[in-house]
């Protein structure tokens, strides 16, 4: 299989959706993210620049684990604690250093993985002609990937900020880029925090 890197080209009529980057997933959350604090000051560099063309995603759990069907409900049947009934509601909230910009940037919750669980954010993106999605958030090999497959199939150019991602696992993280670079090029382009500012001027 290959392994090549995208050419990257300018990034025109594109919006910066930045991933689930909860308390839930903050150091001492429940589903803490170890890499969080580390990608974090990448992440709200790059939304001080955009902050009218950022949309931030929210993973907001059941009330109940009845309230999901199939999988979802035996998953919070596992992970109770993580339910709203159960959770303190500042879990969910977006972590302090990012909630600052909301507004200008926008807030969309989701009830699965994908960002585009969401039906509204697909509907957002088309009414106000975007063609590209830029991507950071957490975590690398679940909701960020999940989303960047959904976007994919819809039509939308995908550009991932490789130093704006964070997993609690390395294997997956790095087993993900490899799959982009090798499987994915042409409508998954890779680029590094420093190349995006060079890339996306609006």
């Amino acid at each position: 299989m290959r392994d090549e890197r995208s050419t990257v080209s300018q990034i025109r009529h594109a919006v910066h959706l930045c991933v689930d980057m909860q308390n839930i997933f903050a150091p001492g959350g429940l589903w803490e993210t170890p890499w969080m604090e580390k990608v974090l000051p990448t992440i709200a560099s790059i939304v001080s620049r955009h902050q009218t063309r950022t949309i931030f995603t929210r993973f907001i759990t059941p009330q109940d684990p009845e309230d999901r069907p199939g999988q979802w409900r035996a998953y919070f049947q596992r992970w109770r604690e993580a339910t709203r009934s159960r959770l303190a509601p500042s879990a969910l909230d977006l972590v302090p250093a990012l909630a600052r910009y909301v507004p200008p940037a926008r807030l969309i919750d989701k009830p699965a993985y994908s960002a585009f669980s969401n039906p509204g954010l697909a509907s957002l993106l088309i009414d106000k002609n975007i063609g590209t999605v830029v991507i950071s958030g957490a975590e690398t090999d679940v909701c960020v990937l999940s989303t960047v497959l959904s976007a994919v199939d819809l039509g939308f150019r995908v550009v991932i900020v490789e130093d704006a991602l964070c997993s609690s696992s390395d294997v997956g993280h790095d087993a993900l880029m490899t799959m982009y670079r090798t499987r994915f090029h042409g409508q998954v382009d890779l680029v590094t925090a420093e190349e995006l500012t060079e890339f996306w001027r609006e």
